[in-house]
C-alpha cells in the first residue's frame, strides 16, 4: 500500500499518469534531492552535539521505528532470492558506512566542503547503472554530465587548507564511494521488492551494528536540543530513499544524479543558515545544475 501511494503521488505530480515514466525518475531524484537536503543540515549541527555514532545511531532508530510496522505486515516477499539478499547487503552496508563518514565529515569540515564531494554518489550509481546495461538517451545523458559537472564545481569551496578540512574532504570522498554503490543497489532492489524493503537494510544494519553497541556501552548519547534533529534527520533519510527507490524503478542513471542536486541546495542553505562562504566556482556549478535540470526535465516531459 505505501508502495502504490508513494507511486501514485509521483505519478500525479507527473500530470499524465500511466505516461512519461521519464518524469518519475526525474521526480523522484529531486524528491530525494531535497530530502537529503534537510538530512544534511540537521546532521551537521546534531553530530557537533552529541557526536557522530550517537547521531547515525538516533537516525537508525527514527527511521526502523516508522518502517517496522510496515515491514511486518507486509511479511517476506515472494521474489526475496539469493541476489535480492546480496543487494541488500550491499544498500545497507553502503547506506550505513556512507553515513557514518559523512557525519564524522561534517563534525570537522563545513556543509559547503562536505556536501558537494559527498554528493557525486550520483555520479557513480549513474555510472554503475549505465555499465550494467540501462540506456539513456543521447540528450538526456549529455544533460546527466553537464549536472554532475555542476555538481564537482559546486564542491570547489574557499577553505582554509586545515588538517581538519582535508580529513573532512577524505572521509566525504569515501563517503561518496559507499553511498555510490549502496543507492546503485537500493535501485536494483526497488526493481524487484517492495518499496519498504529498500528502506530496510540500513535501518535493521544502523541499528544492530550502531545503536546496540553504543547503548550497552552507555555511549549512546541525546541532548534535548539534538533531539529534533536526530528525528527529522531519521524521517528525510527514510523519505529520501523512498523518493529515490519510487524513481530508481524508471531510471537509476537519471534519479541518482538528480538526487545528488542536494549538494548545491545544502550549499545554498548553508550560506542563509550557517553563513558560510559561497565561491564563483560554486555559484557557476550551481547555474549548470539548475540549467541541466530544466533541460533534462524537458526532455522527458
Amino acid at each position: 500500500m505505501l508502495e502504490a501511494e508513494y507511486r501514485n503521488l509521483i505519478t500525479r505530480a507527473s500530470g499524465d499518469p500511466g505516461t512519461n515514466t521519464g518524469v518519475i525518475a526525474l521526480l523522484g531524484g529531486l524528491g530525494a534531492a531535497v530530502c537529503w537536503t534537510v538530512a544534511t543540515l540537521c546532521s551537521s549541527r546534531s553530530t557537533k552535539m552529541i557526536g557522530s555514532p550517537s547521531a547515525l545511531a538516533w537516525v537508525m532508530i527514527v527511521g526502523l521505528v516508522v518502517i517496522a510496522p510496515l515491514m511486518v505486515t507486509g511479511g517476506v516477499p515472494d521474489a526475496l532470492g539469493g541476489s535480492e539478499l546480496g543487494w541488500l547487503v550491499v544498500a545497507g552496508g553502503g547506506n550505513v558506512l556512507g553515513l557514518l563518514l559523512v557525519y564524522g565529515a561534517l563534525r570537522i569540515g563545513k556543509v559547503s566542503i562536505v556536501a558537494p564531494i559527498t554528493s557525486t554518489e550520483g555520479a557513480i550509481a549513474a555510472v554503475l547503472a549505465v555499465a550494467t546495461g540501462e540506456v539513456i538517451g543521447v540528450p538526456s545523458g549529455v544533460m546527466l554530465l553537464v549536472i554532475a559537472g555542476g555538481v564537482a564545481l559546486a564542491s570547489v569551496a574557499p577553505g582554509d587548507g586545515s588538517g581538519a578540512e582535508r580529513r573532512a574532504t577524505l572521509l566525504a570522498i569515501s563517503a561518496a564511494l559507499s553511498f555510490g554503490a549502496g543507492i546503485y543497489a537500493t535501485g536494483r532492489l526497488s526493481e524487484a521488492l517492495p518499496l519498504v524493503w529498500a528502506m530496510v537494510p540500513a535501518r535493521v544494519l544502523g541499528v544492530v551494528a550502531i545503536a546496540l553497541p553504543l547503548a550497552a556501552t552507555r555511549r549512546l548519547r541525546l541532548t534535548r536540543e539534538a533531539l529534533p534533529l536526530v528525528v527529522v534527520a531519521g524521517l528525510c533519510e527514510l523519505g529520501g530513499v523512498a523518493s529515490f527507490a519510487v524513481g530508481a524503478r524508471d531510471s537509476i542513471a537519471i534519479s541518482a544524479v538528480l538526487a545528488s542536486q542536494f549538494a548545491a541546495l545544502a550549499v545554498l542553505a548553508a550560506y542563509v543558515l550557517f553563513r558560510e562562504r559561497i565561491s564563483r566556482l560554486q555559484l557557476v556549478g550551481v547555474a549548470a545544475i539548475a540549467v541541466g535540470v530544466a533541460v533534462l526535465t524537458a526532455l522527458q516531459a
